[in-house]
């Protein structure tokens, strides 16, 4: 590229870095290919070829297996040890934190290479006008992703749509645009993606994004921003497009457990589920994260949480607190917890007798074994130790647990069973929610799952809150998602973040375990506290604090309240 659009400067590194047109690896169809020397600019811009390979490279900055992790900023996980994911979830940290400087950056970089790509794309010849507007429409979905998570983390931040070149001092120094400008155009952006986007595309081109994904991501950002009727009618637009369905398995029941393992993968053929997703390609680019759930020689990187397992409603479609199908008090083993319970949970959460990569469990008489039974605490390096006393089985491969980084499943990152969420709670927050409108949406997810359905009257006359349980169903069906800690934020629940962590009721560790768990705390009711000391303070940590690195580059940018 000239010399001109590349950053020399400190001041370049507020924004990003050099473009080349290399690609990082993730899908055979149109991501896995060598990296590029870099073209300059005026020589760039002639072909379809080249068109193509820059629309590719703004892919980079599609997020992937980060979703997941992301995770650990809510209550449905966590991993114990020291991190920057940790120290955000408890309250405890503060602008220095690399991860509230990362994100700054990664998103302004790819923004960057968004906007280079729109600055350009028209130069070049020969192409048909249905390929300009598709990869268009791609990169304007991208920005519109990548100022999403701006505005999700900073809610104000400097609103850039040129490529941001060396003198550019009224943009590099200038001041944050307001967050509600912010969304006016990642809405704005959403809407002329979908226009230019296709609805589906050939084999060679899956995991490209289509209409349909810029339709849902616009239902997923009104929601947060409380544009119900927009939420809503976004949310329609999808179910009205015809493409997607939920996925089923040959054998329905593990229908929702098999989404996320490689049979749910785009490419098997079988998935019209996923809207938009992260592919990954064995020996060409992997994650890691069937093994991080069940890691056989350390602890594992998620550990669900007591509070994600409390709630999962009992088959009856009523809470553990009111079902008389669960008795806590008569509760004798570990796996007692499992029983009578909506069939998502032992899907996402591993209950004894599934099948599993961590090798030693916590059952003495079963080691090495493939079958688990109970969850282990000592650190031997056997098998797969727990802080809270459970384990995922969502998104895990039991096949690529054995071996690091060799994960190709798809990372979800938007699926049609959020879209049909997200109609739900549009429809129930304007008052306007119908027994029909759930059977078309919420009751679709617990027909896949085998779960009685949700039933307003029902749960009038259950003394349970409509809203609640809209909520309660959002949480169970997008556990592990990356969703819960956005949630938490837009329904101002930042309380439930300032929580203990609690795991398994400590009288269920076997005795031969009780010593690895002896200086753990436990509550009231016996039930170990994981991790204690958090605080959430309102409205401060509602928003994170504008990173130090990015204050003292360019001071005009202030500070989020509270963070001063």
């Amino acid at each position: 590229m000239q010399q001109k659009h590349i950053f020399r400067s400190i001041r370049a590194v507020f924004w990003g870095g050099l473009i080349t047109w290399g690609l990082a690896g993730c899908s055979k169809n149109f991501l896995d290919r060598n990296a590029l020397d870099a073209i300059p600019n005026n020589e760039f811009w002639k072909s379809e070829q080249q068109l193509k390979l820059a629309a590719n490279a703004c892919y980079d900055y599609l997020k992937g297996k980060n979703v997941v992790d992301m995770e650990n900023l809510g209550d449905n996980t966590i991993y114990p040890p020291l991190s920057d994911y940790l120290n955000i979830s408890t309250g405890n940290f503060d602008f220095t934190v690399g991860t509230v400087n990362n994100e700054w950056v990664n998103q302004y970089k790819g923004i960057r290479r968004c906007n280079h790509f729109l600055e350009n794309y028209k130069k070049a010849q020969g192409i048909q006008e249905s390929k300009l507007k598709q990869y268009a429409g791609e990169t304007r979905f991208l920005r519109a992703f990548l100022y999403s998570y701006l505005s999700f983390f900073y809610g104000d931040v400097p609103l850039v749509t040129n490529t941001v070149n060396i003198g550019d001092d009224d943009i590099v120094y200038g001041p944050r645009t307001p967050r509600a400008q912010v969304v006016d155009f990642i809405l704005q952006q959403l809407d002329s993606a979908a226009a230019e986007l296709p609805l589906s595309y050939g084999a060679a081109d899956l995991g490209r994004i289509t209409r349909g994904a810029a339709l849902g991501w616009k239902s997923r950002v009104a929601l947060f921003y409380g544009k119900y009727d927009v939420a809503e009618a976004a949310a329609k637009a999808v179910m009205d497009l015809g493409v997607y369905r939920l996925y089923y398995a040959a054998d329905s029941a593990n229908s929702y457990n098999e989404l996320f393992t490689h049979k749910g993968k785009l490419a098997a053929g079988a998935n019209k589920e996923t809207m938009l997703a992260r592919l990954y390609l064995i020996d060409v680019s992997m994650h890691n994260m069937s093994r991080e759930a069940q890691v056989p020689d350390q602890t594992a990187r998620f550990n669900p949480t007591k509070s994600l397992l409390d709630a999962y409603l009992c088959t009856d479609g009523m809470p553990i607190d009111k079902s008389p199908l669960y008795n806590e008090g008569a509760q004798t083993a570990y796996g007692d917890v499992f029983k009578n319970r909506d069939p998502r949970m032992s899907q996402t959460i591993l209950a004894p007798g599934s099948e599993w990569g961590g090798k030693d469990d916590g059952d003495q008489d079963a080691n090495p074994s493939e079958i688990f039974q109970l969850p282990k605490f000592n650190s031997d390096k056997k098998g797969c130790v727990t802080a809270t006393g459970f384990y995922f089985t969502k998104y895990v491969q039991v096949s690529a647990v054995a071996t690091y980084n060799k994960d190709p499943n798809d990372i979800h990152i938007m699926r049609y069973a959020e879209v049909l969420l997200n109609y739900a709670e549009a429809r129930e927050m304007q008052g306007k929610l119908t027994q029909a409108d759930l059977d078309m949406s919420i009751n679709l997810l617990r027909k896949r799952a085998g779960m009685h359905p949700m039933v307003i009257s029902e749960l009038n006359a259950w003394g349970m809150n409509v809203r609640d349980e809209i909520r309660r169903e959002r949480r169970v069906e997008l556990a592990l998602e990356g969703q819960r800690y956005f949630d938490i934020l837009r329904w101002k629940q930042g309380n439930l973040l300032a929580a203990d962590v609690k795991g398994m009721k400590k009288a269920f560790v076997p005795s031969y375990m009780q010593p690895y768990v002896a200086s753990v705390p436990v509550d009231a009711q016996g039930y170990m506290i994981v991790n204690t000391g958090r605080r959430f303070v309102d409205p401060k940590n509602y928003l994170w604090p504008i990173p130090l690195t990015q204050f003292q580059r360019n001071p005009n940018l202030g500070q989020n309240p509270g963070w001063e």
